[in-house]
Order: C-alpha cells, then structure tokens, then sequence
C-alpha cells in the first residue's frame, strides 16, 4: 500500500512468511523465491505501540514498511483541522515504497492505529542488493515500473472523471 495509494489492501497472511507475503503484493509478485528471500534477509521487523507515529509528514524517508500484524493509519495534518484520516492499512498493505527510489519528503503522516508489526526494507540496504545482484535488480525495477504505470494510468482514470463530471 502506497502513500499514493490509499485503497486497502486484503490478503490472506495467516501462517504465511514474510516470503509468502512479499510475494503477493505488487511490487516483489512474480520474483522468484530466492530473489525474494534475498529481500527478506536484508528488512528486519519493528513493533509499534498504538498511536505512536511512524512517519512524520514532510520528513526525508528512506524506507519501506509492509504491515505484517495490527494497522496503520495514514493521514494528512490539515492546517487550522488537525489530522485527516486518509486510509487505514492492515496486514498485507504496504507504504514508503517511494522512498526507495526518490529523495522527496514523506506525502503523509504514518501512526500506529492499532499495536503492529512491519516488515522494514532500508533504502541503502536494498541498494547494495540491487547493485551485487543485477538479476534481482531488473526483475524488482521492472515490477516497480508496471506498478507506477498502473497507478499513473488509475490517476489519469480518476482525474479524466472528476473533469468530465465537473466534480474537480
């Protein structure tokens, strides 16, 4: 689950390993078991209490987060409101994926809804992956380019709608 992209994610990841889990989201489906278990070896797990945040809006990232237990709520700090409530992610849905590949600031704020544990991926990690193992690395970029096409070409979809309907 994206920052990008807030619709829910629902998998069936009980009694699965985090091999298992990675291979049902989009962006690691389709790599063989060994690339993903070379993922896997280089994210560790963190746990989080309820209501304590993850990700601060406007922060620099530099990693990815996949919900394997409890949930996450993201949000938007709306000046002069407080806090919107734009998703909230549960096992399987994932977030941070941008941070792997650009420097920009986190889109939105991550709090711990509900006490979790993720799977973290660290950008410098997977980049010292990627650059031993060249395979992987295609295969993952190739995967993470179809991703952003689709999501892109679903923005396209959305914005070509609010338009025609004069809802934008």
């Amino acid at each position: 689950m994206s920052e990008e992209d807030p619709k829910p994610a629902v998998l069936a990841l009980a009694g699965k390993t985090t091999v298992e889990i990675l291979a049902q989201i989009d962006l690691f489906s389709g790599l063989p078991g060994a690339h993903l278990k070379r993922v896997v070896d280089i994210g560790l797990e963190e746990a989080y209490r309820t209501s304590t945040t993850i990700i601060a809006e406007g922060t620099s990232g530099d990693k990815f987060y996949l919900v394997l237990e409890g949930a996450v709520r993201i949000s938007r700090i709306v000046p002069g409101m407080g806090e919107e409530a734009l998703a909230v992610l549960r096992p399987g849905a994932y977030f941070g994926e941008m941070s792997l590949i650009d420097d920009a600031p986190r889109s939105a704020t991550v709090i711990c809804h509900e006490k979790c544990r993720l799977f973290v991926i660290n950008r410098k990690d997977l980049e010292d992956l990627l650059f031993v193992d060249r395979d992987l690395a295609y295969e993952l970029l190739w995967n993470w380019v179809r991703t952003l096409s689709r999501r892109l070409r679903a923005t396209n979809d959305k914005m070509t709608f609010l338009a025609t309907t004069s809802k934008f």
